[in-house]
């Protein structure tokens, strides 16, 4: 793959900002574009071109695209399940976005396309049960994907595939499940399960009161993916010959409860557990099949949960703590 000039789009957010930091470490010349002001990009690495832009507009689509060979498409209004479930049309104007990456794209020459769709694109009714069958890829069909936020991945997963059919732009699919880690989001309403779950209990561990907020009863269940994985698995993908959407998920399936037993440990305390029955709280149980990945890649992402649950908890604690300080 021809990857010397490439391009992040959504370079200030958790995800895209980790591998734009991978990318130039690895020599690559990086631009990173991002709708947020500079001040509020998750890191800005050290050589990155770091650019201000919004990609709903064609003409700064095709401005971050000029000269560029490989383009990672991050960039997309998204957040936890608070988020998603209460703004359904922002996260479907994301569509402005994607479709203008890829005609953008493919007016340029872009040698290959790389779009990070979501487990939110998996039909509903495979994940109404806690012990839920892991997802394979062609669980998507018949579609009845996450309202408002899961159409607009599906419907881009497609426009993916015939681009790649009508114009031969060299498209690669991946559905993140579930990301967290260090530098991610926390708090603000954005912030999804392991990350406010470690606020939740790092604060209580600073003295701010044992007792926690659970969204639902806490036995919904989901399989989590650390930073360090996906990034590695977003290359390997975008890098590969597959052309078919690929799930990128740990296979590791645990309950919202097991979660905080976990976070609990890390942190040496026990927590007094509330739980919020009328909770945004998404399908009831969703974990990655890897049969694919593992197949084409001969790879399939392996940190424990324990482990990056200690990483994230650690910097959230840190975080928190230096505030109070």
């Amino acid at each position: 793959m021809v990857n010397s000039r490439v391009l992040v789009a959504g370079g200030g957010g958790f995800i895209g900002g980790h591998l734009a930091k991978s990318l130039a470490d690895q020599g690559l010349a990086v631009r990173a574009i991002d709708v947020k002001p500079m001040s509020e990009w998750y890191q800005i690495p050290e050589g990155v071109d770091a650019q201000q832009m919004d990609l709903s507009k064609i003409e700064n689509c095709e401005a971050a695209v000029d000269g560029i060979d490989t383009v990672y498409m991050l960039a997309a209004d998204m957040g936890g399940m608070g988020f998603i479930e209460t703004h359904k049309a922002e996260c479907m104007l994301s569509v402005l976005t994607s479709t203008h990456m890829l005609v953008a794209a493919r007016d340029a020459g872009v040698g290959r396309y790389f779009y990070s769709s979501s487990a939110c694109v998996y039909a509903a009714d495979k994940q109404t049960e806690s012990a839920v069958t892991a997802l394979k890829e062609s669980d998507a069909y018949p579609a009845m994907p996450e309202d408002g936020y899961g159409w607009e991945k599906l419907f881009t997963e497609r426009m993916c595939r015939h681009f790649l059919e009508d114009y031969g732009l060299e498209t690669r699919v991946a559905r993140y499940h579930n990301v967290y880690g260090p530098l991610g989001t926390f708090e603000g309403g954005r912030e999804k399960a392991p990350a406010a779950l470690c606020r939740k209990i790092a604060t209580a561990a600073l003295g701010g009161g044992k007792e926690i907020e659970i969204w639902g009863d806490g036995e919904q269940t989901r399989s989590f993916m650390y930073i360090d994985d996906c990034v590695e698995g977003t290359q390997r993908i975008g890098a590969g010959a597959n052309t078919e959407p690929v799930n990128l998920g740990s296979a590791e399936l645990v309950s919202i409860n097991q979660m905080v037993d976990i976070i609990e440990n890390i942190a040496g305390i026990t927590v007094e557990r509330r739980y919020k029955l009328d909770a945004p709280l998404g399908v009831r149980g969703r974990n990655s099949d890897n049969t694919m990945i593992q197949e084409l890649y001969g790879w399939e992402p392996s940190t424990k949960l324990a482990d990056g649950l200690e990483q994230t908890y650690r910097w959230i604690y840190d975080e928190l703590s230096s505030r109070s300080a």
